[in-house]
């Protein structure tokens, strides 16, 4: 049996400074009522299409291959334990700048397998450590930079949508600190094809697409989106549908002023709390009609 639990909570107060310090977002508090938040009755039809989004997907298909795969809810980079020693260091990663004295090792074998304690493994393509150094040191500037000096082939924890899961992952030792960078060697399933088409009704601030899911808590009770305004408006909301197999995420706008406006999106986080723990349930845009996918590194 399905059961529907529906808030509206739009947020007017931002609360927090983004936590690494080097994004532009801002987050904000959601889940009921209290300083700095109010409740406005949410569209109907954005209501609807919640709906329409839970229903296509509790016990679908595609429903039961996202619960098969695996969909890293977590940052794929893991610091070491006494980052950072300083604010250049800071900045360096922040920044993606990172240079490599050294060689690194060939991939010892194609495959590696994603565990979960009690939920069985899953069999992935292995990345290479070449690639893995790659998707982190994207900077390359003449900034303060971070030396990465070699690696070797380990293992670390990430949270996913199955729960917490032993993964491959390149160990990088960084040249001043005492355990390594980590990075892990794996990249996401493949999604299943959604059961439902994206949002196609035009309608100023009904409806927008969420920029992805930027961290969900330890408890599983809340989850950070990025959501997008513009210049001239009281910022994002993100109402929230409940259901015994899915969250369904609507985002919209508040405040819209129809006077002149520079056209600009500007991405702020937005914390949604909820009534039960997140757990194996899907988390869905209401716009896309799909999975709300994981934003590694927001800020950098």
């Amino acid at each position: 049996m399905r059961t529907h639990t529906a808030r509206t909570v739009r947020l007017i107060a931002a609360v927090a400074l983004f936590a690494a310090g080097t994004g532009c977002g801002v987050e904000k508090a959601a889940g009921g009522r209290g300083e700095g938040v109010r409740d406005i009755e949410q569209d109907p039809r954005a209501a609807a299409r919640a709906r329409q989004v839970a229903d296509a997907w509790d016990g679908s298909q595609a429903a039961e291959a996202w619960h098969k795969g695996y969909f890293p809810m977590g940052d794929a980079v893991e610091l070491p334990e006494d980052a950072f020693r300083s604010r250049a260091d800071k900045e360096a990663y922040a920044t993606e700048n990172f240079v490599l004295r050294g060689s690194l090792p060939a991939t010892p074998r194609e495959e590696g397998r994603v565990r979960w304690e009690g939920q069985g493994s899953l069999t992935l393509p292995l990345m290479g450590a070449r690639e893995a150094y790659e998707s982190v040191a994207r900077g390359g500037n003449d900034g303060p930079h971070l030396t990465v000096t070699g690696a070797k082939l380990g293992e670390t924890t990430v949270a996913t949508s199955r729960g917490p899961a032993t993964v491959p992952a390149w160990l990088f030792t960084l040249e001043g600190y005492d355990t390594p960078l980590k990075r892990v060697a794996l990249g996401p399933s493949k999604p299943p094809p959604p059961p439902i088409r994206p949002f196609a009704e035009v309608s100023d601030h009904l409806l927008s697409p969420l920029r992805g899911l930027v961290r969900a808590a330890g408890s599983g009770r809340s989850v950070t989106v990025m959501a997008e305004h513009g210049a001239c408006d009281d910022g994002p909301a993100v109402d929230v549908l409940e259901t015994d197999g899915s969250v369904v995420l609507s985002a919209s706008v508040v405040g819209t002023d129809d006077g002149p406006c520079t056209a600009q999106a500007i991405g702020e986080e937005v914390k949604v709390r909820l009534d039960r723990p997140l757990g194996d349930r899907v988390l869905l845009d209401a716009f896309t009609g799909r999975p709300v996918p994981y934003r590694e590194r927001p800020g950098a």
